[in-house]
Parts: C-alpha cells; sequence; structure tokens
C-alpha cells in the first residue's frame, strides 16, 4: 500500500504528531491506517507518562448544567502552560469531561483518592453478598477483589469509560487524558471536579 498525503493529513488531525510522524508510522504499517494510528497513540502516551511530574499551574474550569437544570457539574483541568490551556482542544476536553460528570456522578478523580475505610466497607459488602454464602470464605474473598475492580471502574473518575461512546470509542477518561496530554505536549491533570443534582 502506498503512503497518501490525505492518509498522513486524516492521521496528523487524529494524533497530533508531526507530519514526519505520521508519515513514517504509515509507511512502516505499510499503509495501514488503524494500525498507525495505534502506533502513534501508544508512542504518545509513552511520552504523556514521562511528563506526569512537571509542575502545572494553569488551566481551566469548565462546567455543564444539563438540560431542565437539575443536574450540574464543574471541573478544573490543568496543564503547563496559558497557551495550551486557551487550545480548543484542551478547552472542548475540560467541557466534554464536565458533562461526563454529570451524567456518570463519579465519586473520585484517582483510584488513590478512595479512601481506605470506603474501600474496605465495600469489599466487606462484596464478600458478603447472598449469592456466596454457601463458599468458602477464601473463595468469597477472590470474588470479591475481583468485583472490587468494577466497582472502582464505577467510582473513579480516571477508570470511566466516556459517557459518549460513539464518539469516544469505549476509550476510559485517563487513556483520553493521556492522548491530550501527548497532542499538547504538556502535563494535563485533572484537579478536581464536584457534582451538584437538585435533592441529593
Amino acid at each position: 500500500m502506498s503512503v497518501t498525503a490525505s492518509d498522513i493529513k486524516a492521521l496528523r488531525e487524529r494524533t497530533g504528531a508531526g507530519m514526519l510522524d505520521c508519515k513514517n508510522a504509515l509507511a512502516e504499517h505499510e499503509g495501514n491506517f488503524d494500525a498507525a494510528l495505534e502506533d502513534l497513540r501508544k508512542k504518545g502516551l509513552a511520552k504523556a507518562a514521562k511528563r506526569g511530574d512537571r509542575a502545572v499551574s494553569e488551566g481551566v474550569v469548565a462546567s455543564y448544567i444539563h438540560a431542565g437544570g437539575t443536574i450540574g457539574a464543574m471541573v478544573e483541568l490543568d496543564c503547563e502552560t496559558d497557551f495550551v490551556a486557551r487550545n480548543e482542544d484542551f478547552v472542548s476536553f475540560a467541557r466534554d469531561l464536565a458533562m461526563h460528570i454529570a451524567a456518570a456522578a463519579p465519586l473520585y478523580v484517582t483510584e488513590e483518592d478512595v479512601p481506605e475505610a470506603d474501600r474496605e466497607a465495600e469489599l466487606s459488602v462484596l464478600a458478603n453478598q447472598e449469592s456466596d454464602k454457601d463458599k468458602p470464605e477464601e473463595v468469597r474473598a477472590k470474588i470479591a477483589e475481583g468485583r472490587i475492580g468494577k466497582w472502582l471502574d464505577e467510582v473513579v473518575l480516571l477508570r470511566q469509560k466516556h459517557v459518549n461512546a460513539d464518539r469516544y470509542e469505549g476509550r476510559t477518561i485517563e487513556v483520553l487524558r493521556a492522548e491530550l496530554s501527548a497532542k499538547t505536549g504538556e502535563n494535563v491533570i485533572i484537579k478536581r471536579f464536584a457534582r451538584f443534582a437538585v435533592g441529593s
């Protein structure tokens, strides 16, 4: 397969990678767009992980109010420079994140934010479910450990799949955050959020 200029342009738009990187990825994968996209994503995520310790002192606060005005959310998304904080991709991600938070109702940003007492309480509930009463205690404990991962997927923002599954292809908030970091070349951090619902 030959590498076309339109493929290079499309790959650049999807990944934010440089033209030469896109051309090389397509050439390496013999024009296979999906393979080149996956390759660039992996390289970008690896670079983004290295940026994780860099200081963030700029960013935006984005909000979302659901139609009817009964649910809303605010989120602080931080980066390293005001140039990136004003970038349309960055601002758009912050808005999408606020909408996701309003819809998905996470309780914590990261897994490390989950208090040990909350984790232990959930583990206790999961280990003592009625359907598992006839199983030995050590088996129940293993089942509960497996279920705690699913619970974390529900309550930890970074582990949640974005609610707009069609647009984001089932990717988690952490993957989307890392992709934005790779695209902008800066450390991007979801600092905090607040969700409001009438009557709760």
